[in-house]
């Protein structure tokens, strides 16, 4: 299998992407530049979510709706061998994971990795007070009051990896592949929740090399954001510059087997100044619509 090299965007209006358990849920934040993070975790979940609806059976995952521990999850597999491991779970095909075994657990690390995401605007966070009509315990009878953060609007970018090598080890398959592809399009908004709703997927790139050797840079370096608001709040008020990026694969040509692709209908991209669709930015080489 050949290695690839993703390329993810998604905006987040008055929600909160990734709530940081140590900071009262507060959206993650680099706040010396004002920046939104959200983690690798966080994508990864909700592609876990993703292949749990279309019946996959999961490594991390709930049982009766429970958690459990990694133990109770492979009780029946002790002794069985990495091939009947990766073949059970496919998020250990895509993902990895750490397996607990008799006298020595397991570690595999999965072919498909992201870093962390980060905002490419400037983001201004909201807070606000909440109320409930239950009272916060017996001897309270007035309804609990808590505090409710989401971010005004941050459009967010990913970069991630598939190493062929590891790929073939796992034994990922082209239909895994074919099934992230999908997932990346359709989980976030199917996975929405109150303070998930509000998220909607605008790019995805996943460009596939001619071997399990190349790989290149972060394609995040080569996009530029460009506003048309001081303080974004739609995607209606940005378009993104893919000149750079264009030039930059366009050097790459050779190593390039195909892209993968899908842009939301309100992304607006440019080549130089430009409107023009992705598709015909790169229209050089070959694409497959997602």
């Amino acid at each position: 299998m050949n290695n690839s090299l993703i390329f993810y965007l998604y905006d987040a209006k008055m929600t909160n992407p990734n709530g940081d358990p140590d900071e009262e849920n507060r959206p993650r934040m680099d706040y010396e530049r004002n920046i939104n993070l959200v983690s690798d975790l966080r994508l990864k979940r909700y592609i876990r979510d993703y292949l749990l609806d279309k019946g996959y059976e999961l490594y991390v995952q709930k049982i009766d709706d429970k958690p459990v521990t990694a133990e109770e999850r492979v009780k029946d597999l002790k002794d069985a061998s990495n091939e009947a491991i990766f073949d059970r779970f496919i998020d250990i095909r895509m993902f990895g994971a750490t397996v607990p075994a008799k006298g020595n657990n397991k570690s595999f690390i999965g072919p498909v990795q992201f870093n962390w995401g980060y905002s490419l605007n400037r983001v201004e966070l909201l807070e606000s007070s909440i109320t409930s009509h239950f009272a916060s315990d017996t001897k309270n009878r007035q309804g609990a009051i808590g505090k409710d953060y989401r971010v005004k609007y941050s459009f967010i970018a990913f970069a991630g990896v598939i190493s062929g090598k590891r790929a073939e080890f796992t034994g990922l398959s082209e239909k895994d592949i074919a099934l992230l592809d999908e997932a990346m399009k359709k989980a976030i908004p199917l996975q929405a929740t109150r303070s998930k709703i509000g998220q909607t997927p605008r790019l995805y790139m996943r460009i596939e090399f001619k071997n399990n050797e190349t790989m290149l840079n972060d394609l995040r370096n080569y996009v530029d954001l460009i506003s048309y608001e001081e303080s974004l709040r739609s995607i209606n008020e940005c378009a993104l510059e893919f000149g750079r990026l264009k030039d930059y694969l366009d050097s790459k040509k050779e190593m390039i087997a195909k892209i993968y692709l899908f842009q939301d209908e309100e992304l607006k991209v440019m080549e130089n100044g430009e409107n023009k669709l992705l598709k015909d930015i790169f229209k050089s080489f070959i694409i497959i619509e997602i």
